[in-house]
């Protein structure tokens, strides 16, 4: 571990300097990289000195047990034992901090919400879904924006697509890819029989034109006239845009903006977010990771959790976590449960480090 922080000493001095060149200044791109880099080294650094600093005030009271004053002894053992202490704790917050960051946990996302398996009730609880993460967002402060949505005759959507923009957004939700399963008396039920229906949940970190590079020939772009509720714009003119991307077949709309520019610009954000999912997919694929919580592969035919509302219970079988505040977490207080699987997933990444 000391040669590590030694290292990342030595790499924030050349930053440092590096970020001083006029040349590199004049480089937007290579200062933005730069830039990013030394925020994430600085914590690690000024942790790192903290820690010197205490090795130093040791080694001095070290020597002062060679005093012969009694008192001056005494204070000197007391002073090694506060250190000690200290030093453990810094040295575990060291290698937290020395953990690798996922370079996309400062950026914002795309949501995509589906009905899947349940008829009537899947869209139902894609609806419940959808509404949970706007507590949520509504919370923490983020900013929640429509996309798309093909809303359900019976309630909720068999789609719904989304984006929310705030700090430290995907770090948050990126572990809820996956299928969500719910076990309830369906609205529609006579007979008070459960039932279990599933609806899935594909998180997608926002990418930047740098991120990837879109050919607008592999582009075909269709517009039509909005569907659904609201505005005067809705089925009077060809404001929607759908965007078909040749080479992999994947497919975004959005309709929900009264111009077909801001349609397309955010149809064009969202396949960004979508191709670049599929090459980090792709990307973790040849790596071969053998990790529970799939981050950012939307693994759609895995029940990731299941939100049974007669006993008022939500468990994630990733981590075998389990709370029995179901009407709390789809009122949007999510905390708990995502600060477990943070916290799981930090344990496995201490393991590996």
């Amino acid at each position: 571990m000391q040669l590590r922080l030694n290292q990342a000493k030595e790499r924030l001095k050349d930053i440092d300097l590096k970020l001083e060149d006029p040349d590199v200044v004049k480089d937007l791109d290579a200062f933005r990289k730069l830039s990013k880099e030394k925020a994430n080294l600085d914590p690690i650094i000024e942790k790192y000195d903290e820690y010197l600093k205490l090795v130093s005030d040791r080694d001095d009271a070290l020597l002062m047990l060679k005093d012969s004053d009694e008192e001056i002894i005494k204070f000197a053992k007391e002073t090694i034992d506060n250190i000690d202490k200290e030093l453990i704790d810094i040295e575990e917050q060291l290698k937290i901090l020395l953990v690798p960051k996922d370079p996309n946990d400062d950026k914002n996302i795309v949501v995509e919400i589906r009905g899947a398996v349940g008829g009537d009730e899947a869209n139902i609880f894609a609806g419940d879904l959808f509404r949970m993460y706007v507590k949520y967002a509504e919370k923490k402060g983020w900013k929640l924006q429509l996309i798309d949505e093909s809303p359900s005759g019976a309630g909720g959507y068999s789609l719904v697509s989304f984006m929310i923009k705030g700090e430290g957004v995907y770090s948050r939700l990126k572990f809820e890819s996956g299928a969500h399963r719910v076990q309830r008396v369906p609205k529609t039920e006579a007979n008070g029989r459960i039932h279990t229906s599933t609806a899935t949940v594909l998180v997608m970190p926002e990418a930047e034109e740098i991120d990837i590079t879109i050919n607008n020939a592999d582009l075909h772009v269709d517009t039509y006239r909005s569907q659904g509720a609201g505005g005067q714009n809705v089925n009077k003119t060809e404001s929607a845009v759908r965007i078909t991307h040749i080479p992999t077949g994947v497919v975004v709309s959005c309709q929900t903006e009264k111009s077909q520019i801001q349609n397309r610009e955010i149809c064009m954000q969202m396949l960004r977010a979508k191709l670049f999912a599929l090459k980090e997919q792709e990307q973790q694929e040849k790596i071969g990771s053998e990790r529970k919580l799939k981050v950012g592969t939307g693994e759609r035919s895995e029940k990731i959790r299941t939100y049974n509302y007669p006993q008022n219970r939500v468990t994630d079988h990733r981590i075998g976590f389990t709370v029995q505040k179901l009407d709390r977490i789809m009122e949007g207080d999510l905390d708990e449960l995502l600060d477990a699987l943070i916290g799981f997933d930090l344990k496995e990444k201490l393991a590996k480090n």
